[in-house]
């Protein structure tokens, strides 16, 4: 068994990794524009190292953790530093793919094409891989007859448009809403809503979790592509 002050321990050591890290950007003199966009990240990974630990029950389970949410990160990171943006669709079928959740088998996906910028693509991955994950682990998705559909749509909105996305789990056998929140409910129910100025409604039914999160859709979160609207897979029951 763990004693904790192992988990303290590891905490410490990761925050003066963290801190060194931070110095050593400061002084190579990048262009405040990627400098900037690399603080971004690392708040966010400070606040993922701070939470996971909160919520683990012990230091094997905030590594695998840990690990899960650092690489959902890492994968969008490596797309929005190549091209700038990241494609909704590849975010959520990337994430799902990962877990070996196969859009036109398990997962349906269905949206109009659209290209995110690297602040909410990374707000959004790691909310995917928060809903996947516990699919696998205590969702729809831990059954071979689980399926999940995500889906979203531009609606007009009172101040301008709007992104509405759900997630939509079913043939489960029944979902309880955990005894205790985790990193995982709040990410989905507050530090969205918070970075994204969003609106997240979150609900376990008998058939599965339910979640629904609109964002004000402005230059600053993305843009449409075209007119074109991405497959609907064939994973029905």
């Amino acid at each position: 068994m763990t004693e904790p002050g192992d988990l303290a321990d590891q905490l410490a050591a990761l925050r003066a990794d963290n801190a060194r890290l931070r110095r050593l950007l400061d002084e190579a003199g990048m262009p405040d524009s990627l400098r900037h966009g690399l603080r971004n990240t690392m708040t966010m990974l400070r606040s993922i190292m701070h939470r996971s630990a909160e919520s683990a029950a012990d230091v094997e389970t905030y590594v695998t953790h840990l690990d899960g949410r650092l690489s959902a990160l890492l994968r969008v990171q490596s797309t929005t530093d190549a091209l700038g943006e990241a494609d909704l669709h590849s975010l959520i079928s990337d994430e799902l793919m990962v877990h070996l959740v196969r859009e036109g088998e398990q997962a349906m996906i269905a949206g109009p094409r659209l290209r995110l910028r690297p602040k909410p693509a990374l707000n959004l991955a790691l909310a995917l891989h928060e809903l996947t994950s516990n699919g696998i682990e205590h969702g729809a998705l831990a059954l071979p007859q689980g399926r999940v559909a995500v889906r979203w749509q531009i609606e007009a909105g009172g101040s301008g448009p709007i992104l509405a996305m759900t997630w939509t789990e079913t043939g489960g056998a029944g979902v309880a809403e955990p005894a205790r929140r985790g990193f995982g409910m709040t990410l989905l129910e507050e530090m969205l809503v918070y970075e994204l100025d969003a609106r997240a409604t979150l609900a376990c039914g008998p058939d599965g979790l339910h979640y629904s999160l609109q964002i004000p859709f402005t230059p600053e979160i993305g843009r449409l592509v075209g007119t074109e609207t991405a497959q609907e897979g064939e994973g029905g029951s």
